[in-house]
């Protein structure tokens, strides 16, 4: 195993081909931990089968199978894997989630906290409002504002049931408070599906673009991620959420104050495949696949 080696990923949306050159590169390399940023499953917009080969349920008939035929050929050089899901993820996945961690495959980190060697790591699954329909992982960002061309969280579908007023009155700011507490996370590494507000992460292809007269605007990432980060400095945060962004700005990471922020998320057919050494962020590539 490479022991100071991780991987992060993001995006993948139930593509077959990105998911086998995944399990190809973990194979071959062995890195000590995966991190999986989140819209995992083929879009539910479009159908929810595999893109790249149908796979009529792509947890139980491609994900878990796939994960734990690679955790029977690595044995103990199996990595630590943790992973949330994404906006256009299904909630009612988070059974299967559930299921794969039960079997030893991942670690489902959204809302909670684990540890990798001596870093804790947390996961966080919500992004800002959006245009889409499903809401099951929107939220408000740090007050009931949403922006021109987006749909309020509690206006649109969810998978799963829950309450008006827990959906009017929950924020990222407000989850995020709750998921970190009063923990130091000057060596924490922060899984998110968002990225931060304004930064080389968040920029969508709505530069000019207007609404009933009104200008949209092309940052898109979360207001209350970016205070936290700059509130709290973790470490290291992991983004996706935002495939056009790297193209656009030239650039697939950040920082913001000590904080390194990192996006795998990419809007061509490639993986995008971000290599990091906790020890050594500096030195941290990217790799389309």
């Amino acid at each position: 195993m490479n022991t100071d080696l991780s991987f992060f990923v993001s995006d993948l949306h139930g593509h077959v081909d990105r998911y086998e050159k995944l399990f190809a590169r973990i194979y071959e390399e062995r890195p000590a931990g995966v991190f999986l940023g989140g819209d995992l499953f083929p879009s539910f917009f479009m159908h929810r089968s595999s893109h790249s080969g149908e796979v009529s349920d792509f947890a139980n008939d491609f994900l878990i199978p796939k994960f734990m035929q690679l955790m029977n050929k690595l044995g103990k050089t199996y990595p630590d894997i943790f992973l949330i899901l994404g906006n256009d993820d299904l909630r009612a996945d988070e059974a299967s989630m559930q299921r794969g961690e039960d079997e030893g495959l991942w670690q489902y980190v959204h809302g909670k906290k684990s540890s990798f060697s001596d870093h804790p790591v947390y996961g966080y699954a919500c992004v800002p409002p959006t245009p889409f329909r499903l809401k099951d992982w929107e939220r408000f960002d740090v007050s009931r504002f949403v922006d021109i061309n987006c749909i309020s969280p509690d206006e649109g579908m969810l998978s799963v049931p829950v309450p008006k007023s827990e959906i009017l009155n929950t924020t990222i700011a407000s989850d995020l408070d709750q998921v970190a507490g009063s923990d130091d996370l000057g060596r924490a590494v922060f899984l998110f599906h968002t990225p931060p507000y304004r930064t080389h992460l968040d920029k969508a292809a709505l530069e000019g673009k207007m609404v009933d007269h009104a200008p949209l605007d092309p940052n898109v990432g979360s207001i209350a991620v970016r205070r936290f980060i700059e509130a709290r400095q973790p470490l290291l945060t992991l983004h996706g959420h935002v495939h056009e962004s790297a193209r656009l700005t030239g650039f697939w990471r950040d920082k913001i104050g000590r904080t390194h922020t990192f996006s795998a998320a990419h809007d061509g057919p490639e993986l995008a495949l971000v290599r990091f050494r906790l020890e050594n962020l500096e030195a941290s590539t990217r790799e389309l696949l």
